[in-house]
């Protein structure tokens, strides 16, 4: 499918914004986009994407919410608390349940509305609300928050994996997910072309480095220790690989882990947070589980599939569960 939208090096330029920002690109009849980089995703995507369920196959790509027993950044972990009927007026045989988390403590979608860029202090498209805008959203406040994506329908469209865990068990490339390994374009190319992926504009890509598995298998006290070491393989943040994510017109992007940040001097730190979710309106999902999804595409020799996705509809979200499906 010939692309539609320009190139990083031919996006328009906005000023007093670095080069690479998409602001302005999704916008139309007069109103800013909430939606960023979805908007490559029309009903010809989806009837396409659709074809790919042929085996009657379906993955949940959602880690546990407790999975992890000590969120990292101070972050509220799962709290499930449970409710008899018996204790209540109702008196009957039955439960009710309640929980609460932080939206980042396990597989998650960042909104455009996360991470700023630094310098400008704005999110995607210019937005800059209040934390109270976020929590009693008001007409008129424009914010591209996850609840939008329920006006769309959710997300819908054909998934594909990047297994670099197993490519680089392949290819003998001394890798750990918890190493401060760096992931190029080029071997992300490399990864795909082994597997005979094909890239498509509206792709959601995801991408498989091991992270999470090794914290699954882990005891409370051995995730400490791992978290810890506070590194994690990654795609290098680095403007490069911003222009190649670009590039692939994918309409999303989600990966096992939450390595998108590098130290490049004292002081400074550049995230492709910055790039993908400021500047692009391009979402970002982390810490899925793709364990089962990746030993699946393996036995059937194709890394390509619905996926489907739908996070929780509540007014000013920032961060939700994916709810995400691989279906084959």
């Amino acid at each position: 499918m010939a692309a539609i939208f320009p190139d990083y090096d031919n996006l328009p330029p906005v000023a007093g914004m670095p080069r690479g920002c998409a602001w302005g690109v999704f916008d139309s009849d007069g109103k800013k986009d909430v939606y960023g980089c979805l908007n490559k995703i029309n009903s010809k995507v989806i009837q396409e994407a659709t074809l790919e369920a042929t085996e009657g196959v379906s993955i949940s790509l959602n880690w546990g919410l407790g999975a992890l027993n000590k969120p990292g950044a101070n972050r509220k972990g799962l709290e499930h608390t449970v409710k008899s009927f018996l204790d209540t007026p109702l008196n009957f045989h039955g439960y009710d349940d309640e929980v609460s988390f932080n939206t980042q403590c396990s597989s998650q979608w960042d909104s455009l509305c996360h991470y700023y860029h630094q310098d400008s202090e704005c999110g995607y498209n210019g937005s800059k609300p209040s934390t109270e805008d976020l929590v009693k959203p008001t007409n008129g406040t424009y914010m591209p928050t996850l609840n939008h994506w329920h006006e769309r329908g959710g997300l819908v469209g054909r998934g594909i994996l990047i297994d670099f865990k197993s490519f680089a068990e392949a290819k003998g490339i001394a890798f750990n997910p918890f190493d401060d390994y760096r992931i190029t374009p080029d071997q992300l190319e490399a990864a795909a072309e082994y597997q005979g992926l094909e890239f498509k504009e509206g792709d959601i890509c995801l991408i498989r480095t091991g992270f999470t598995e090794l914290l699954t298998d882990a005891s409370a006290e051995e995730q400490s220790q791992l978290l810890g070491i506070n590194k994690a393989a990654g795609v290098d943040p680095t403007e490069d690989s911003a222009r190649w994510l670009w590039n692939k017109h994918f309409s999303a992007v989600a990966s096992d882990n939450i390595a998108f940040e590098t130290k490049l001097g004292p002081g400074r730190i550049l995230h492709l947070h910055q790039y993908l979710l400021s500047l692009f309106g391009l979402h970002i999902g982390e810490l899925w589980d793709l364990k089962a999804l990746a030993e699946h595409c393996a036995r059937r020799k194709r890394y390509s599939f619905l996926l489907t996705s739908c996070p929780l509809n509540v007014p000013g979200l920032i961060g939700s569960p994916p709810n995400a499906l691989a279906i084959f």
